[in-house]
């Protein structure tokens, strides 16, 4: 009984884990605003920017006007690539999401593949 009893508290660990790794975005949506290309200390590229994302969606049976503006960030190639972007340009954004930073716990779309739409 005691080994069954482990095996069962390893699975759910596992699962746990499993399921805590899942982490994939994709948003389509319009530039509304850029900071502009900026360098880290390590000289990593910067661009930090918005979307502007309106849809109908799906939800409980019933359709939904849905509106949001994302806060988002990319980093080295990406970052070349937001930072050819123009405002009111459509675009699909796929990356992973992160809280800002340790103390500010919003949200942040970190943008690993940006393509016009």
């Amino acid at each position: 009984m005691q080994q069954h009893r482990l095996r069962q508290q390893k699975l759910r660990q596992r699962q746990r884990k499993q399921g805590l790794s899942s982490n994939r975005c994709v948003i389509e949506g319009e530039v509304i605003e850029s900071e502009g290309l900026r360098y880290t200390p390590a000289g990593l590229a910067r661009v930090a920017f918005k979307l502007r994302h309106t849809s109908m969606q799906q939800e409980a049976g019933m359709q939904r006007q849905v509106q949001c503006v994302v806060t988002a960030l990319a980093l080295g190639e990406a970052a070349q690539q937001v930072s050819r972007l123009q405002p009111g340009q459509s675009v699909r954004a796929e990356g992973f999401l992160a809280q800002r930073s340790l103390k500010i716990a919003q949200l942040v779309l970190h943008i690993d593949n940006v393509t016009l739409r």
